[in-house]
């Protein structure tokens, strides 16, 4: 199923009180000051949209970024935001593609069923000529049951016998970050990459704020070396972006994608990782 909806699809749906919307944006990462999204969804957001916070509804027992939280918490967090299980969620960004796949992961993870990403986000909302509103929007608390699909995570030990199994595995890092020529973004963490992982920066996957076809998107798996019909595991810094590419293996009908969820943060502090450069 292509998780990507249209302005116009998204517009004769929105006064559906089964429809929740969420802009889930993220500060982009190394601009500073850092920019603040929640005041910007504040000055500006599609109509009954929630912010979905990412980092708030992150586990914060671990000093790992953007890590998953419990089944309980994630499932509690999302009845207080009005998010039910069987509601139809639209996720979109403020712009471009960066954070929005990480919550459609997120929630498809934890069970939620219908659960799509607006295609070119708020920007083509408003160059559709539909209306913004202004504000923060609460909806009534609602029954969210997590069911967590434990095959869509992978976590380190897991993610050491992909390695040692030559299993595919997708860097969404940047090309100098993977070769080890650029430094990482967090403090005393090495560049570089895993044994075998082949890079693939999100970046690539979109075009003008918009993912690629799915045509286009297979085209540039198999350019890479990757066989969609086999299983492929996601990474990136934080768990992130990783998301983009897992989001990009399915437009492209790829059957079996997981994550890394503590990704190169988790990775590259590991005493018995291995980190190869090729610079």
């Amino acid at each position: 199923m292509n998780p990507l909806v249209s302005p116009t699809w998204l517009a004769e749906r929105l006064n559906d009180p089964d429809t929740v919307v969420l802009d889930a944006t993220l500060p982009p990462v190394g601009v500073t000051p850092p920019v603040d999204t929640y005041g910007r969804y504040l000055d500006r957001h599609i109509p009954g949209a929630v912010f979905f916070d990412i980092e708030a509804l992150s586990d914060h027992s671990t000093s790992l970024p953007h890590m998953l939280p419990s089944p309980e918490e994630f499932s509690k967090s999302m009845a207080d935001l009005g998010v039910g299980s069987g509601s139809t969620i639209v996720i979109y960004e403020q712009a471009g593609v960066f954070s929005a796949p990480r919550a459609w992961w997120m929630l498809r993870t934890f069970g939620a069923a219908n659960v799509f990403l607006l295609d070119g986000g708020l920007a083509a909302w408003v160059e559709a000529g539909l209306p913004t509103e202004a504000g923060e929007v609460r909806c009534a608390a609602t029954e969210f049951k997590g069911n967590f699909d434990s095959a869509a995570v992978k976590d380190f030990e897991q993610l050491q016998e992909k390695i040692a199994d030559h299993a595919q595995i997708l860097d969404a890092r940047s090309a100098g970050r993977f070769s080890g020529a650029a430094p990482e973004p967090r403090a005393g963490l090495s560049s570089g990459h895993m044994p075998g992982a082949t890079s693939l920066p999100f970046t690539e996957l979109a075009v003008d704020g918009r993912l690629r076809s799915p045509e286009e998107l297979r085209e540039i798996f198999a350019a890479k070396g990757i066989d969609i019909a086999q299983p492929v595991t996601t990474t990136c810094g934080s768990g992130v972006t990783a998301a983009v590419l897992a989001l990009g293996l399915e437009i492209a009908g790829a059957p079996q994608v997981s994550l890394y969820d503590g990704s190169w943060a988790e990775y590259a502090q590991r005493p018995e990782a291995v980190i190869e450069k090729s610079v």
